[in-house]
């Protein structure tokens, strides 16, 4: 079967499928990445949860993150995929997908990210920009990047 795409609010979102991406992100961002952060961050019930599911199985997910709750432009984060499905190439269809989503829901291109150092490459095949100095974020080495 092939993987689709959903995105949700916060509210709309089953206790299931929100176990699911907790799950996820605990799974790569604390663990993997042994970083002790944090995550249920209050910024999740307003933004949007884009998911990449295989049957009822997430596999990838990202959220977006309205003007004013990050950063003054809308955010997209906690961009991630299950280890198992890493080298599926699911990376620049879910950053295409949120980044039209943005588009439809707040009627603009430009978006502000933090992201890890080692990714800076990957996010600029969309446009971002890096726009500040290395920094560590929850231990891990980052940079702001902008997209106009």
């Amino acid at each position: 079967m092939q993987p689709h795409f959903k995105i949700s609010t916060f509210q709309e979102l089953s206790v299931d499928e929100l176990y699911q991406i907790m799950h996820l992100r605990q799974e790569v961002f604390v663990v993997e990445q042994n970083a002790a952060y944090l995550d249920a961050d209050y910024k999740d019930p307003t933004s949007l949860h884009v998911q990449v599911l295989n049957e009822n199985f997430l596999i990838a997910y990202a959220r977006i993150l309205p003007p004013g709750l990050a950063y003054d432009e809308v955010s997209i984060g906690r961009v991630v995929s299950a280890p198992a499905w890493r080298r599926k190439k699911l990376g620049r269809p879910l950053m295409n997908y949120c980044l039209d989503q943005m588009e439809q829901h707040y009627q603009t291109r430009v978006c502000r990210i933090s992201a890890q150092s080692y990714l800076v490459p990957f996010y600029s095949e969309f446009g971002f920009e890096v726009c500040s100095e290395e920094y560590l974020e929850d231990g891990l080495p980052h940079q702001e990047m902008l997209r106009k």
